[in-house]
């Protein structure tokens, strides 16, 4: 761009060099033939000065000339002269508007009834065509479209949670199978049958320098799981002693397993709760009222849907009743840890185990955890940031609108796992600890179940409370039954991984990435587990 004065000072030139090296004159400005002041020829420049930005601009429009098609001074006018002067086309905007009016009107209204609705978008676009809809039909029949889809995603969504928690209740036919039929085998096998331990072993069942692991469980294929990866990642299996208790009509099953299938060096007994002369009615009261009351068992046994108001609740809290709603949580068997004092009152310091974990390292090292004169070595479980399994606290179990719990308890307390525990017996003998267990689960009773639905770790949680000694939550690693975006580089860290939830590994709805941690301690060349198909996809 050049600005030219013309030696007589009576023209101004502004001109541009064009494609082919000449150059067009874009202003030329003539003054009168009269002389100019300089102090006016000043003020000029500086005029000129001013305008050349919008002569640049006017200049790059005649640049793209060749593109456009139109003259410089149209292109000027027509791209910039609105938005100079502020008048911008907001044709657009105005329609956006009208229909966010149109939106919020449709919100508002009622859909009619009887309503035709269309099955897909493609339907819809297609209706509109045919139909000339107007705006205001579209939104309401989109709408209408989009409430139905969003109640058949819920009540399907509401439907697989129930499917998973029937499925988590029930025993798969391999597992079945199993036990069928070696309680077949220990009536018609001497071998099935013979004692366990050795008679010349028995005085190891009470001897304290050996390692004493305690299982409580119904299910076979579970505890072989538990017994065999114990014993194999120990590093002195000879010093394992393993408890196993059923019930009467699982404990020849079991027998016959651990019989016909040696876990040596290390020692185990299998005994059912009908061998345990202390677990009598009189010593367990409150469960035989818990087991036997009409109520409680229509609560774990019956109709789950029937009442519930689903339209008031989210699947998370759905899910969370079901899982309250199991029936083993009723069962002598899950209770069984609390009398562990009195069943083995010869040992002082065992652990007991969950039937759904495996141990991957060795477990010598906790008898060596000093529990400070605590009972409970536990892992506690409001330490993590998940919000399934470790940021649990008082409030997660107990509902504390209930007077006798807000009165006694701290909502904020930190909450803390069963499945792998370190239990100091000789310790707990000093305390109180089972009869305030009892005393917590009466007054559930009488409160109709309204201070704590979920099994029970909450009068646990009450009547160890003061009582436990927080362990290294490497040792125990939770939530392998819940979350399916569990940390693998984690789960092989974990010292004991559990299943808890309602994914176990042994059924369908376990998550696969996560079962073989599990399947690799099961036998699979052994004949009963082959002739009952287990785990067979």
């Amino acid at each position: 761009m050049q600005l030219h004065i013309s030696p007589s000072m009576r023209s101004i030139t502004i001109s541009s060099s064009n494609s082919n090296g000449g150059f067009i004159d874009l202003m030329k400005i003539k003054v009168a033939a009269r002389h100019i002041s300089y102090r006016t020829l000043f003020h000029t420049i500086l005029i000129l000065a001013f305008l050349l930005p919008f002569v640049f601009i006017l200049t790059a429009l005649v640049t793209l000339e060749g593109v456009n098609n139109c003259s410089s001074f149209d292109c000027l006018g027509r791209r910039l002269g609105p938005r100079l002067l502020g008048r911008v086309d907001d044709s657009g905007q105005r329609l956006v508007k009208d229909f966010h009016k149109i939106l919020n009107q449709v919100n508002t209204e009622e859909i009619p009834n009887g309503l035709k609705l269309p099955e897909s978008f493609s339907q819809l676009v297609a209706e509109m065509k045919s139909n000339q809809y107007d705006a205001k039909t579209f939104a309401l029949t989109l709408r209408a479209m989009m409430e139905k889809f969003e109640r058949e995603i819920r009540e399907s969504k509401f439907a697989e949670l129930m499917n998973k928690h029937f499925t988590a209740s029930s025993i798969p036919k391999g597992i079945h199978c199993l036990s069928l039929r070696l309680t077949d085998e220990y009536s018609s096998n001497a071998h099935a049958r013979r004692q366990l331990p050795a008679p010349e072993l028995l005085p190891l069942l009470s001897d304290n320098s050996y390692h004493h692991f305690i299982l409580s469980t119904d299910n076979i294929l579970a505890a072989s799981v538990v017994v065999t990866s114990t014993v194999a990642s120990s590093l002195r299996p000879e010093k394992i002693v393993f408890h196993v208790i059923t019930d009467k009509k699982t404990y020849a099953g079991m027998h016959s397993w651990f019989a016909l299938n040696s876990v040596s060096p290390a020692i185990i007994e299998v005994k059912g709760v009908h061998q345990f002369e202390w677990l009598t009615r009189e010593n367990v009261p409150v469960l035989e009222a818990v087991e036997s009351h009409n109520s409680i068992r229509n609560y774990y046994h019956g109709n789950h849907v029937a009442g519930a108001n689903l339209s008031d609740t989210t699947p998370r809290m759905f899910a969370s009743k079901l899982q309250a709603r199991s029936p083993k949580y009723i069962s002598l068997l899950n209770h069984l840890r609390i009398y562990l004092p009195e069943l083995f009152p010869n040992l002082d310091k065992v652990v007991f185990l969950d039937d759904d974990v495996v141990i991957q390292r060795d477990l010598s090292p906790l008898w060596d955890i000093d529990l400070k004169g605590k009972v409970n070595g536990a892992v506690e479980t409001c330490r993590g940031e998940d919000e399934w399994v470790m940021s649990k606290r008082f409030k997660n179990y107990f509902n504390f609108s209930h007077p006798l719990i807000a009165n006694n308890l701290d909502s904020e307390e930190c909450a803390w796992a069963y499945g792998m525990n370190v239990f100091d017996l000789h310790a707990w003998r000093k305390t109180s600890i089972r009869e305030t267990y009892h005393s917590w689960l009466r007054e559930n009773l009488k409160s109709n179940l309204t201070m704590w639905k979920l099994g029970t770790l909450p009068p646990a949680l009450i009547a160890f409370k003061g009582h436990v000694h927080a362990i290294d939550p490497e040792w125990h690693m939770l939530g392998l039954g819940y979350q399916n975006k569990t940390d693998i580089e984690s789960v092989k860290r974990a010292a004991v991984i559990h299943y808890n939830g309602q994914s176990k590994p042994w059924l369908p709805i376990g998550f696969e990435h996560l079962r073989p941690f599990w399947t690799k301690y099961v036998n699979y060349s052994n004949d009963f587990v082959r002739n009952c198909h287990i785990m067979e996809t």
